[in-house]
This record gives structure tokens, C-alpha cells and sequence, in this order.
């Protein structure tokens, strides 16, 4: 009985440390504005047939962050739509993965007041790294809070470009 309360003590120590080796390894993409942004375009990319790391996406998002898709629906009626990143990862994960998913930060307009920060960012959606026109563009509001040692994605707000709505020059690059 001991040696089984043993070896669960050390079997549970070493997941411990493994989670802890992951945090430490994760805090480095998120230290800086720059380091969180280039991570969440980063971590969503990949080839066709490429796993994403999502433990690394949820790790970016405060436990009461959105991602909130908005835009028409089928009828035509323009809404929004709120998901946790478990959801996001449900809905979207197979599907980036299948077709190969890349989105390219173009430009970022920041503001920052104390502790709290919106970024605009203008971004452009491949399939693959190869492709030579994006198939969407659109921008991406993102609200973020620095607690003094790293950064936190609260929310990430988005809208596709349409005919309707052509992204605005002060949000393209010069």
C-alpha cells in the first residue's frame, strides 16, 4: 500500500513539474504586447495537416475571455457571436487544421492606458504559406491586460472585410 501511495505521490509530482516546465516555457510569449501578438497569429497558423498547440491558445486568454466573430448571417441580419476559447478551439480547430489555416498580421494601431490595451489589427487569411492572395482580410480588435507580469488576451472582436465594408486605408500598411 505504501509503494502505491508512493509511486501516485511521484506520478503527480511529475505532472506537476511537466505543467510547470509548459507555464514556464509558455511565459515567455507573453511577457510582451509584441511576443502575446505574434503568438496568437502564430499559434491559430499552420499548414494543412498541422496540429496547432491549443494548450498554448488557451493560455494566451484570461478565463473570462471572448472571441466574438461578427458579420451578417444567412439572413442578412448583422450580429455577433460570443465563444470561450474551448469553444473556438471546438468549432474551428478541425477545420484549420484540414485546410490549412495562415493569418498575417498587415498593421496594428495601439492604445494603451495604464494596465489596459485595444489593439486594431489589420490581418490577411492563406490557406498555405505558398498562396499569393489572401482569401479574407478583416480586422481584429483585441483588448488585452497587463497584471505586471504578462499580458492577457481578454478579447478578441473581429470583422471580415466585405464590398460593403473595404478595410480603411489608415488601417492598411503605407
Amino acid at each position: 500500500m505504501k509503494k502505491h501511495i508512493i509511486l501516485g505521490i511521484f506520478f503527480c509530482f511529475g505532472f506537476v513539474l511537466i505543467a510547470q516546465e509548459n507555464t514556464n516555457d509558455y511565459l515567455e510569449k507573453v511577457k510582451t504586447l509584441d511576443a502575446t501578438l505574434e503568438t496568437l497569429y502564430g499559434v491559430i497558423s499552420g499548414e494543412k495537416g498541422e496540429v496547432r498547440d491549443w494548450d498554448l491558445f488557451r493560455y494566451l486568454f484570461h478565463s473570462d475571455a471572448k472571441l466574438i466573430p461578427s458579420g451578417k448571417n444567412k439572413d442578412g441580419k448583422v450580429g455577433a457571436r460570443f465563444m470561450t476559447p474551448d469553444d473556438y478551439v471546438n468549432t474551428s480547430g478541425n477545420y484549420l487544421v484540414e485546410n490549412g489555416f495562415h493569418e498575417i498580421e498587415l498593421q496594428r494601431e495601439v492604445d494603451t492606458f495604464g494596465n489596459i490595451t485595444q489593439v486594431f489589427s489589420t490581418y490577411e487569411s492563406y490557406r498555405s504559406k505558398s498562396d499569393k492572395t489572401p482569401f479574407m482580410r478583416g480586422i481584429n480588435s483585441i483588448q488585452l491586460l497587463n497584471d505586471g507580469n504578462r499580458w492577457w488576451v481578454l478579447n478578441i472582436y473581429w470583422m471580415q472585410e466585405s464590398k460593403e465594408h473595404p478595410i480603411p486605408e489608415k488601417y492598411l500598411p503605407n
